[in-house]
């Protein structure tokens, strides 16, 4: 187990420069975001099915599945985001601030994403390898969990889409929808995605598979990447330069995170 840890995060490593090297030659880092979404995919597909010592259960083959399903949308989303579009406003953020240090510091930020990953790819691992036998109701609520925060993430990706499709609402900020209950929905969403692999892991008991309570890294860790470093931040700080006081009056009004009533 410690050695298929090793060479998905060596892979992902790979990926990840492979993702810096095309995001140069287009000189557009938001690429390296789908280069993530279907890397991490790849990752935790192996990380669930890779045969270690028998054939894969089905819980391998659902925890698979559920990844495969999680990375298809997602990269595919971001796919039809970038193509086409200019620099997403963080990575042109990024390329601002670092100035001519910005291709060394990405190709670093991009080896910590592929290091982040790696740990995410851990809580797959250990919940796919849950030994309870046969399935149980925590599957189905890993699968559920998953499920809904794949709907979620959609939802809001689909309200803010559009809104920015009306001519209406250009130079305005999104506060429709799930965006007026939270400034970042697609991300509250995105991790409660993360909240399946600890469920699925501990299933019906706690004590059954010890190694089970390593799948909290991932919830934890994709909170602490959204809230506190590569997603709320750096958005927010693009998104006060781009808009103003229509954004700190938004800010004002609506949670930052977790969705909640609107301020009046």
């Amino acid at each position: 187990m410690i050695l298929l840890a090793i060479a998905v995060a060596l892979g992902l490593s790979a990926w990840m420069t492979i993702a810096w090297a095309y995001q140069r030659a287009v000189a557009n880092g938001g690429w390296t975001d789908v280069f993530w979404s279907f890397g991490m995919g790849a990752a935790g597909v192996a990380s669930a099915l890779w045969p270690l010592g028998g054939a894969p259960t089905w819980r391998q083959w659902i925890a698979g599945g559920l990844m495969l399903f999680w990375s298809l949308r997602l990269g595919s989303h971001l796919w039809r985001r970038v193509a086409g579009a200019a620099e997403d406003a963080r990575y042109a953020g990024f390329r601002k601030a670092w100035g001519d240090t910005f291709q060394s510091r990405m190709f670093g930020f991009l080896q910590a994403q592929a290091l982040s990953g790696a740990l995410l790819c851990l809580a797959i691992l250990v919940a796919a390898r849950n030994p309870a036998p046969g399935l149980a109701w925590s599957d189905i609520a890993a699968a559920l969990i998953l499920a809904g925060g794949i709907a979620g993430e959609s939802l809001a990706d689909a309200q803010l889409s559009r809104f920015k499709a009306d001519a209406a609402n250009k130079g305005r900020v999104c506060d429709v929808g799930l965006w007026g209950w939270s400034r970042h929905p697609n991300y509250f969403f995105e991790w409660t995605i993360w909240l399946a692999w600890p469920v699925m892991a501990l299933g019906t008991s706690l004590t059954v598979w010890p190694l089970g309570w390593l799948a909290l890294i991932g919830p934890a860790f994709m909170a602490l990447l959204l809230i506190k470093v590569s997603g709320v931040p750096p958005l927010e700080q693009a998104m006060l330069k781009s808009r103003g006081k229509a954004y700190a009056d938004y800010q004002s009004r609506v949670s930052a995170f977790f969705p909640l009533p609107p301020k009046a």
